[in-house]
């Protein structure tokens, strides 16, 4: 599937992904390949996207994760990348 990952500032994630994990603002949701028409407003936590044998993992608040067909879309008002996600 296509994974979309948009702050304010930049693209910081645009590439094909196996699952995507997200907080949403009433707990965690879990994304996969061929998922259901969905829309979500984002709470704060770790954003992870899993491609290939590579995790790319943010820290996230704020915004929406959007599914439609294979692409999912995550935008956000602030993002850490990787270390600073912690």
């Amino acid at each position: 599937m296509r994974v979309s990952v948009i702050s304010p500032d930049a693209a910081v994630f645009d590439g094909e992904a196996e699952a995507v994990t997200a907080p949403a603002f009433d707990g965690q949701v879990g994304i996969l390949p061929n998922h259901a028409p969905f829309l979500t407003l984002l709470g704060e936590g770790a954003l992870v996207v899993r491609h290939g044998t590579a995790v790319s993992t943010f820290r996230v608040s704020g915004g929406f994760l959007q599914v439609v067909g294979n692409t999912v879309r995550v935008v956000a008002e602030h993002i850490a990348r990787g270390s600073d996600a912690s």
